[in-house]
């Protein structure tokens, strides 16, 4: 009596539950999808930020030029001391983190800021965090109509 409706038994072809796996391993699927969509979008952000700050933090940095040489004409360059400090207090004022160098011919500041990104959705997954690294450049330049020294 396999097919008898009073429930005696269930039949050869019966599928109840059979649909609700399909469904589960769909709807984990899907949200895998949205979370790897809305984190990566969100680090993504959070990489065009820490550019940002390190490309401030570098003209920040460039604006402490060596005023001798300057005014006396001999070169246009910056303090390598004051223009790391400068860099660096801009980072701490943003509350980023970052290295500052500067070029051996002292007109060309880098600065690499590090950081990390929270996850929303992955961090369900096990993935807490993601590194986030921002560079920024400033080269200077100056001239009343067109860079000289270059």
């Amino acid at each position: 009596m396999l097919w008898s409706k009073k429930g005696w038994g269930r039949g050869r072809w019966d599928d109840r539950g059979g649909v609700t796996v399909f469904v589960a391993v769909c709807v984990l699927a899907l949200l895998a999808v949205i979370g790897v969509a809305v984190d990566g979008g969100s680090k993504m952000r959070a990489t065009e930020r820490a550019d940002y700050i390190a490309g401030e933090a570098a003209r920040a940095g460039g604006q402490a030029i060596n005023p001798a040489d300057a005014i006396s004409g001999i070169a246009i360059v910056v303090d390598p001391l004051h223009a790391q400090v400068a860099a660096q207090a801009y980072l701490r004022s943003v509350g980023a983190t970052g290295t500052v160098s500067v070029s051996g011919d002292g007109k060309t500041l880098s600065v690499t800021v590090t950081g990390s990104y929270d996850t929303k959705f992955l961090s369900v997954v096990g993935i807490g965090s993601l590194s986030v690294v921002g560079q920024g450049k400033a080269t200077l330049l100056h001239g009343v109509t067109a860079p000289e020294g270059n």
